[in-house]
């Protein structure tokens, strides 16, 4: 039967001959034509409320599962009413085409609406830097890039040109942007943070904006995700998924307001983080998740645990039911559960029947859900809108990803003015991160943890050159350095970090570079010619030492596939205009280093130089 709230909002739409089935005590199925919650004439609110009355318990609890792509069935998505289903990182269908991707969405669509409400799943993928699951994509600067840009503008167009290609896929989530203030560099994601201080990814929630569009259900709209809420970059040692041991007024004042920026912007999902603060686990702190995220930031999105997130609560493998019951109690709405979903359902079904969670806590949780469902125009049209397939990878997101690779490289050293080179210059280029896009584009791009090699179409930090330089002049290319002589104008060592992610990425050594590297830089130093220095690396490395030997050095972050526009800032056709969004290190023993906090760094927060001064 419909609640009296919605029988007032039907009133008000002139609905009356569903009223008057009502009225005369015939059930709601019965009812002429779609129902209520079908019906986008009706208010967001009135639909939700009328879908939420004739949802079992049942029905809610696969509305709050979120299970990965690889361990459910089309069969078990409509069995289970699944609210939602992820890709991890590198789960893609075979071919990894965007055409491959629009069908397994669709597939799992229709899956979705067999079910007896017809509810449309969202389908949630980490597109942290451009669609980078999907091959031939376009794959942006990593945030560390862009933050160095101070270009939110900038930012926006990336979310929106990323949505475009989400949608043309069908992907309808995206689990950024990370929002996270890295204060320490040997933190494995530091290049998926802005910068060190809050007011760079404050500024930068234009992804929101960039991704949602001007508001959620427009052309090539997508749900953005502010994450890990809170404190992620804040852990002792860099430890990810370690422990955030700060007093409350720091939490506030350092890594707070970049989601309460992404809040005012109307970011649709909130995703937790691994990590703890002050010993307790984010999953279950119900103080920061109920009372400040949603009561006082006033959060009324939805949000979603990690990956396995809340396995990690008691610190020992898998899930218990207790587990379950301290998420969802601490205002998680939906859960991660990529391989063992069937058991957090029964768990959680267990919990209400027993009081353990209140009905309140699931119908909250489903209202949150389905409301962003409505507002994303699921219900109207949930398949993949094909018509976007051509900008997937297209001329001009990657001319837009060409600008902020410009924009995003800074100028570190520049002795004697050897840049910008000149468009006839000899030169010779080396580094094992010259002419591969695997290298350049770093963690989350294709897989998890990315690869060296050719994965993806793009253009190598060697073509760029190639492309800017005087189709007359000499660009010869030997990886480890060996050929260069005397009789070069100047030698290029374009060197860095392999790619990582994630955990894997954490480093508790020196951050200094690869033997080989050195090697290489070397080699071209001995040829008694101008050494640049091109350094492809996901944080600030440990180079002092080795500086003063160099006669240029350019932190080019992680370009991802475009590295065209690192040549653009060496050859001159744009200006080096990046400013470095974190502090950068003497040398290691120095971390955690960030600006005010009293320690000599090599270069301060927000230096670079330019060409013109």
């Amino acid at each position: 039967m419909l609640s009296s709230s919605v029988k007032a909002r039907l009133l008000g739409s002139g609905m009356m001959a569903a009223l008057a089935l009502v009225a005369y005590g015939a059930p709601v199925r019965a009812e002429p034509g779609p129902a209520p919650y079908l019906d986008p004439r009706l208010s967001v609110e009135a639909r939700v409320d009328d879908l939420l009355d004739r949802m079992s318990l049942d029905d809610k609890l696969g509305q709050m599962t979120q299970p990965e792509r690889r361990h459910i069935t089309p069969e078990e998505i409509t069995r289970y009413r699944v609210g939602s289903v992820l890709s991890s990182g590198g789960s893609a269908p075979s071919p990894n085409t965007a055409e491959k991707w629009a069908d397994m969405y669709d597939g799992l669509q229709r899956a979705a609406l067999a079910g007896r409400l017809r509810v449309p799943i969202m389908y949630g993928v980490d597109a942290v830097h451009g669609h980078n699951t999907v091959v031939g994509a376009t794959v942006f600067p990593h945030n560390i890039g862009l933050g160095a840009s101070r270009d939110p503008a900038l930012v926006r167009e990336i979310g929106a040109a990323t949505a475009e290609e989400m949608a043309g896929t069908g992907v309808d989530w995206n689990f950024a942007p990370c929002l996270c203030v890295a204060r320490d560099d040997r933190w494995g994601r530091t290049y998926e943070s802005f910068g060190e201080v809050p007011e760079l990814p404050a500024m930068m929630t234009t992804a929101v904006q960039g991704l949602q569009g001007d508001e959620l259900g427009g052309p090539a709209s997508v749900l953005a995700t502010a994450k890990h809420f809170v404190g992620d970059g804040g852990t002792e040692g860099g430890d990810d998924r370690g422990d955030t041991r700060i007093p409350e007024e720091q939490l506030r004042a350092v890594h707070l307001p970049p989601f309460r920026a992404a809040v005012k912007r109307g970011v649709g999902s909130v995703m937790i983080s691994y990590s703890s603060w002050n010993g307790l686990k984010m999953h279950q702190n119900r103080y920061l998740i109920n009372d400040v995220l949603k009561r006082e930031l006033g959060f009324t999105g939805f949000v979603v645990s990690d990956y396995n997130g809340i396995d990690e609560i008691d610190g020992a493998s898998g899930f218990t039911r207790h587990e379950v019951t301290a998420a969802i109690n601490a205002g998680i709405d939906m859960v991660m559960v990529p391989t063992e979903w069937r058991r957090f359902i029964e768990y959680l079904r267990d919990a209400v029947r027993d009081g353990d969670v209140p009905m309140s806590r699931i119908d909250d949780a489903n209202r949150r859900i389905l409301t962003k469902k409505v507002e994303l125009g699921l219900f109207e049209s949930p398949m993949a809108d094909r018509s976007y397939l051509r900008t997937v990878g297209g001329a001009a997101h990657r001319g837009l990803a060409r600008r902020a690779v410009a924009e995003s490289q800074v100028l570190l050293k520049n002795d004697h003015d050897v840049l910008p080179l000149d468009d006839d210059d000899k030169v010779f280029v080396a580094g094992g991160s010259a002419d591969d896009i695997g290298m350049q584009s770093g963690g989350w791009t294709i897989t998890w943890q990315g690869a060296p090699g050719p994965i993806t179409p793009g253009t190598t930090i060697l073509d760029g050159i190639r492309k800017v330089a005087d189709p007359s002049a000499k660009v010869d290319y030997s990886r480890d350095g060996n050929g260069v002589d005397g009789s070069y104008d100047a030698a290029i060592a374009v060197v860095g970090e392999k790619p990582y992610a994630e955990f894997l990425g954490d480093r508790t050594d020196d951050l200094g570079l690869d033997p080989e590297d050195l090697r290489t830089i070397d080699r071209l130093r001995a040829a008694d010619v101008p050494v640049i220095v091109v350094l492809v690396s996901g944080r600030p490395m440990d180079v002092a030492a080795r500086l003063p030997g160099w006669n240029a050095l350019v932190a080019a972050w992680l370009p991802g596939t475009e590295g065209a526009g690192v040549a653009d800032v060496l050859y001159g056709d744009a200006e080096p205009t990046g400013r470095l969004p974190v502090t950068w290190m003497r040398d290691g023993a120095q971390q955690p280093i960030n600006g005010g906090d009293g320690k000599e760094p090599l270069f301060p927060f927000g230096y670079g130089l330019t060409y013109s001064g």
